[in-house]
């Protein structure tokens, strides 16, 4: 029954969780995390400065917080896990650094993970979690992937973004807009009562460069630019801004092109179970659409729980325990960070002449 300490710091959120695999299934038993939204909020966005400081004051308390909670002493773990990639560096190195001080100091193996395996990995935190082969949408802040998942555990990404990803497309039309950061909340709690077809926009699409369309990449810069167009128009007009029905056909378009392409990969796969995780994926109206459509398609949709799809530590404790009892893997305490590291590559992780 191996129980791991996690923590992330690869972005704006510092966390820590104590995480337990007992009889193939997970348990958490702590899960504490310190937001910096607040004070990110007042720049539009997250300022890398600040989040590193941030995860410096903030990291030592939490891990306390965590073990008390857990009421667990540190010599009842059986590793540490941080992650190291994909990520703000100085963030990165704030959860690394102190990881991997802790895993020395406590004897403890030390488990790098990445922060893209853990989103995946935050599924497994539901009551009834699936089992592969399926596809995955991840949906984040940071990334828009469709990756498939086979009956082995092997990673191969089919879909991306190649522009910015969904949740920074909400988090820009929502600056448009005149809304709180981060966008995805204030765009929805503006779209409530809002008209989704008002307002017709584009669903971008990626060109082939020998013709045609790739299938399942997503685009969203053409979006933003006919948001701008619409809400320039709306003013031209010198009418008040419509703002629930702009939230609202926005919020649908990019829910539609989700939901479209998910499916539709699964469809040209033949499989028949959908995995959505990531901040996004907290989105009420994109979860009910992936719901009805799947249905419709035969498709069984399964979300990652809403706490554990914003960035949080338990879904790296999972990722961590995965990798411990499938086969034990440990890192070296030498490993760096990397601000960009492909999921697919994630081997050399665990091995004793570290990438980075």
């Amino acid at each position: 029954m191996p129980k791991v300490l996690a923590l992330e710091t690869s972005c704006d959120e510092s966390a820590a969780a104590v995480v337990e695999q007992s009889d193939g299934r997970l348990q958490v038993h702590s899960h504490c995390i310190a937001s910096q939204i607040k004070e990110h909020a007042q720049w539009g966005g997250v300022v890398p400065e600040i989040a590193s400081r941030r995860h410096v004051e903030a990291l030592p308390h939490l891990i306390d917080q965590a073990l008390n909670d857990a009421e667990l002493p540190f010599s009842d773990l059986d590793g540490v896990a941080a992650t190291v990639t994909p990520g703000l560096v100085g963030a990165l190195m704030v959860g690394s650094v102190t990881g991997r001080t802790l895993a020395a100091l406590h004897n403890r193996p030390f488990i790098a993970v990445h922060h893209l395996e853990a989103h995946l990995a935050s599924v497994r935190l539901a009551v009834s979690p699936p089992s592969p082969p399926y596809l995955v949408l991840l949906v984040s802040g940071g990334h828009t992937e469709l990756i498939h998942v086979d009956s082995a555990g092997m990673l191969e990404r089919l879909g991306r973004s190649h522009d910015d990803a969904a949740g920074e497309a909400f988090d820009k039309v929502a600056r448009l807009l005149g809304l709180d950061y981060p966008g995805g909340p204030a765009i929805q709690a503006a779209a409530v009562d809002g008209d989704t077809t008002r307002f017709v926009l584009p669903k971008g699409r990626v060109s082939k460069p020998g013709g045609g369309f790739f299938p399942y990449d997503f685009s969203f810069s053409g979006l933003k630019t006919a948001m701008l167009r619409q809400v320039e128009a709306c003013r031209a007009w010198e009418e008040p801004l419509p703002l629930a029905d702009l939230a609202a056909s926005f919020q649908q378009v990019v829910a539609d092109v989700l939901v479209d392409r998910s499916l539709r990969c699964c469809s040209d796969l033949k499989l028949s179970t959908l995995v959505m995780v990531g901040g996004v994926a907290a989105n009420q109206r994109l979860r009910q659409c992936m719901h009805a459509r799947g249905a419709k398609q035969g498709v069984d949709v399964h979300l990652a729980p809403l706490a554990y799809c914003t960035d949080n530590a338990a879904m790296v404790g999972a990722a961590a325990l995965g990798r411990l009892t499938s086969q034990p893997v440990f890192s070296s305490l030498s490993l760096g960070v990397s601000a960009r590291w492909a999921l697919e590559n994630c081997a050399p992780l665990y091995q004793s002449n570290p990438p980075f």
